[in-house]
């Protein structure tokens, strides 16, 4: 599917702490065999270094991007500026329960598109999910994997039964 030392997708958080969420994307890029990189890289703190690993990342072959952020979260908002492919931002749960990282990543200028997904861990699975998706638009083999994680996820809720107590007399 890949070459040696390409990355279809770069996971990008803005500190260590992030981790705890995002690697429910890195997570799920293994489980569907997506090569992918996960690396800390501030939008504040280091943005010559961002710009440059985004840029190297396009080079080796790199198609979404996911940007993790708490607090002012312009995290995805920067990559999205450095490239035309696809940016996937997720919000991390933060001062303000993530409503701050959410606002700041949702509300890009007209031009500078970011996909923003839900506040935390549900966010981070399904950017890794929409990012298979896009690469699935090229890829059939990703499609199938899709529609198999969807079904045996259905599967799953169909198996389940509830404990339930005896009524004397009940019918249904």
């Amino acid at each position: 599917m890949s070459e040696p030392g390409e990355v279809l997708v770069a996971v990008i958080m803005g500190s260590k702490s992030d981790w705890d969420t995002m690697s429910a994307s890195s997570d799920l890029l293994a489980d569907f065999e997506i090569p992918h990189e996960c690396r800390v890289l501030s939008a504040h703190r280091t943005p010559d270094e961002l710009e440059a690993y985004v840029r190297d990342a396009e080079e080796r072959g790199c198609q979404v991007f996911i940007g993790g952020a708490g607090g002012a979260a312009h995290l995805a908002g920067v990559i999205a500026s450095k490239t035309l492919k696809p940016v996937l931002g997720v919000p991390i749960q933060s001062a303000l329960n993530g409503l701050d990282s959410l606002l700041s990543t949702v509300q890009m200028p007209s031009g500078i598109p970011v996909g923003t997904l839900a506040i935390g861990k549900a966010g981070a699975t399904n950017a890794a999910l929409m990012a298979v998706a896009i690469l699935g638009t090229s890829r059939p083999e990703l499609m199938q994997k899709i529609a198999d994680y969807r079904k045996e996820r259905a599967d799953k809720i169909l198996d389940e039964t509830l404990p339930t107590k005896k009524s004397i007399g009940f019918t249904s």
